[in-house]
């Protein structure tokens, strides 16, 4: 029994030799865990409300090292008069329909209007934390 606690703590602590048997299995356990592990474990990707506005919102780029993630917003909920109340409504809908970003402070750095080969309208807007 005492060997086996021995093992135990040796795994816990890594303290086998590189090279050796039980350290390549402990490597080759994580590199497989990591590779097949559920991307649903990690819940990586910014949540949305399940309302009505669940499908209108989508991630499509993320520079970690600038802290700016871009967001594409259908146009058809911000119904703006002018760009500084476009800016208003877009900065409080995400503010109220992203996850990540719910009770927290950012701002927008940079909207770019877009139209889509049907002729639908988005907005990609990078948002920096």
């Amino acid at each position: 029994m005492g060997k086996f606690w021995r093992g135990i703590t040796r795994t816990v602590l890594w303290d086998y030799d590189r090279g050796s048997v039980p350290y390549d299995v402990m490597v080759l356990s994580i590199v497989l865990f990591v590779f097949l592990s559920p991307r649903a474990w990690f819940n990586d990707r910014p949540r949305f409300t399940t309302g009505e506005h669940a499908e209108t919102v989508e991630v499509i780029g993320d520079d970690r090292a600038a802290g700016i993630r871009v967001y594409r917003v259908d146009a058809h909920l911000l119904v703006p008069s002018d760009r500084a109340q476009l800016e208003r409504r877009t900065h409080d809908f995400l503010g109220r329909n992203v996850e990540s970003l719910r009770g927290r402070n950012f701002r927008i750095e940079k909207m770019e209007e877009h139209r889509s080969e049907n002729g639908a309208i988005y907005y990609d807007v990078a948002v920096k934390q």
